[in-house]
Formats: structure tokens, C-alpha cells, sequence
């Protein structure tokens, strides 16, 4: 027998990773042929439903973050007399005018939550006070709307520093003589003890804040 024919052929079956390959191969097109193209609709369908939050017809004339305290009885403390300032939270605090009357009131709003803290209308006979020891923080007292019914509240709100504080009192001030100018259309303060200012109060009050 001659050395040619005793030689091996060189063709020779597959390895067995190639075979697990072809043979995985085989498997992924299979799964791409029987891969569904069903389409499933929803049982129930949520139609997007605008929420409004009272202040649409309303303009920002001053907003700046702050730290708003109120004094009062606590829980604890209800009935006894026993009255001391505590935090109601930190937000926005803002003053805005309504686009069709004119007339402005304070609202701040707990941040993330939104919940209403103040509103309360930029009444002229309120008096910002200095809180003691602070110059970075106002104190006053007006009829407050945030319960969802007027109660007079005594308000401290702080600011970051002293320039930001003066400059929500400036704009405050000048609020409340543009209120009183409003006013001025329908009875004067002081004529009639206040009760234009407490008309206008109850009214903002009532403005469907959420």
C-alpha cells in the first residue's frame, strides 16, 4: 500500500462547539419564528384630566423661599391658653394679583406637598413688625384662609438673609397701597371701621385654592 493511501482525509465531522453552536443557532431562529405579535388592549382606559389649583386667573407679583411660623396653641396645648411659635413649613412665598378684580393676597405653600400653609388678602391695616432678635424675618397678624376658614393667625416668616427680607417687605408695603387704592372705589379705610378690607379678605379667601 502506498504512503498516500495510508494518509488520514482531511475532511473530518465537526467539532462539538461548532455543533452547539449551530445547533443554539437553530434554537434563536426558531424562537424568532413563533415570537407573538398579538396586541392587548387595557380593560380600563384613563382619560388625563386637567387638575386646577385655584391660581389660573392669578399673576405672581413677588415670590421668594422661606421659613413660615405661626403662634398659637399646639394639639397639646388646645384650651389651656398656653400659646408658643412652631414651624408650618417651608415654600414659596408669594404675593398675586388676580388678572380681573386686581385685588392681592399672600399664599405660600408647603414645598412638595403644596398643601396651602398661608392665603390670606394683602390687607392695608396690616403692620409688619420685626421679629426680635432677626433681621431677616416679619411678623403680622391677619385673617387667614389656609383651614379653609378665616382665623386670625399670627404670621413670622423668615428669609436667607436681610436684603431679601426688606425687599419682601417693600413689595408688601407697596401691595397694600395698591390695595387700598382698589379699595378706595368702594369704601375708604377707616370710614367704615375696616369693613371694605374684611369684605375683600373674606372674598380672596374664598378663591378655590387647592
Amino acid at each position: 500500500m502506498s504512503s498516500e493511501e495510508e494518509k488520514p482525509t482531511t475532511e473530518s465531522t465537526p467539532s462539538p462547539p461548532e455543533k452547539e453552536k449551530e445547533s443554539s443557532t437553530n434554537k434563536e431562529e426558531a424562537v424568532k419564528e413563533v415570537e407573538s405579535t398579538a396586541t392587548f388592549e387595557p380593560v380600563v382606559k384613563l382619560e388625563e384630566v386637567e387638575t386646577k389649583n385655584g391660581e389660573e386667573e392669578e399673576e405672581v407679583v413677588y415670590s421668594s423661599r422661606s421659613k413660615l411660623f405661626i403662634f398659637g396653641e399646639t394639639l397639646l396645648d388646645v384650651g389651656t391658653g398656653k400659646k408658643s411659635w412652631r414651624e408650618r413649613g417651608i415654600g414659596e412665598a408669594r404675593i398675586l394679583r388676580h388678572r380681573e378684580h386686581q385685588r392681592l393676597r399672600f399664599l405660600m405653600r408647603q414645598e412638595k406637598t403644596m398643601k396651602v400653609i398661608a392665603n390670606h388678602a394683602i390687607d392695608p391695616r396690616i403692620e409688619l413688625q420685626p421679629n426680635a432678635g432677626s433681621d431677616r424675618s416679619w411678623v403680622w397678624s391677619a385673617f387667614d384662609f389656609a383651614d379653609s376658614e378665616l382665623v386670625e393667625t399670627v404670621f413670622a416668616v423668615r428669609f436667607p438673609d436681610s436684603d431679601i427680607a426688606n425687599g419682601f417687605k417693600e413689595k408688601f408695603i407697596e401691595c397694600q397701597k395698591e390695595m387700598e387704592s382698589l379699595l378706595a372705589g368702594e369704601d375708604k379705610p377707616g370710614e367704615d371701621d375696616g369693613a371694605a378690607a374684611d369684605e375683600a379678605a373674606e372674598a380672596l379667601s374664598k378663591l378655590e385654592t387647592k
